[in-house]
């Protein structure tokens, strides 16, 4: 199956080989830790291709992210998900999905959005921007099936599509930060699989109804 530690492109340059060294080096060190040098070896590019292409390591981290959330689209875009007829049956595919990538090491499957915000969020703003439009607009991908899906089970109309869409990458990104707080993957996916469960009640507000009635 294809997933995110594949490279976007089968044929690499300096530049693509910059950003596929940056996705993986950075998910394993943060931002900080790594180093022009460390970006290069992993690269195996000389320092004078990595400045003919990136001013500086921030540029690169920007261009990383952008590049991560391309490879993200073209992976969840293929995927079997979609196929389903019905909507809640893809909001569900999808977080199924989500647990079925859980693969390799912590940071192989973890997100180099999630990643870098949380340790720049407060000193690098163009990198936290840049994470930001990453993660949000990858929810973005979720918010029809999910309006369709509460319409067609006439879920409270209180609750909107997108916010439950972010919801999701919330629960997602601090499913990532326990799993590398404890060095355990299965924490994250006990977190994807509680995920479930909260769509699954919502999706079917007479389940819900009865389990308050026997309280």
């Amino acid at each position: 199956m294809t997933n995110l530690h594949s490279p976007l492109k089968t044929i690499s340059t300096a530049r693509t080989k910059l950003l596929d060294a940056a996705v993986q080096v950075i998910r394993e060190k943060g931002y900080s830790s790594s180093t022009v040098d460390d970006l290069c070896s992993a690269a195996g590019v000389t320092k004078g291709a990595f400045f003919h292409y990136f001013k500086s390591k921030e540029e690169l981290a920007v261009a990383a992210t952008e590049y991560w959330t391309e490879r993200a689209n073209t992976l969840f875009s293929t995927a079997p998900y979609h196929r389903h007829a019905n909507a809640r049956d893809r909001v569900l595919g999808y977080i199924d999905f989500r647990a079925q990538i859980i693969q390799g090491t912590i940071a192989g499957f973890t997100c180099l959005a999630g990643t870098m915000a949380q340790e720049v969020f407060q000193t690098n703003p163009t990198i936290r921007d840049a994470c930001y439009a990453s993660m949000t607009d990858h929810a973005e991908t979720l918010v029809s099936d999910i309006a369709e899906a509460l319409a067609e089970n006439q879920v409270d109309k209180r609750l909107t599509a997108k916010s439950l869409a972010l919801h999701t990458q919330a629960v997602l990104q601090g499913a990532f930060v326990l799993a590398k707080a404890k060095d355990d993957p299965d924490i994250a996916l006990d977190s994807i699989k509680h995920l479930r469960r909260y769509f699954e009640f919502l999706f079917n507000p007479q389940q819900l109804k009865e389990n308050d009635d026997d309280k």
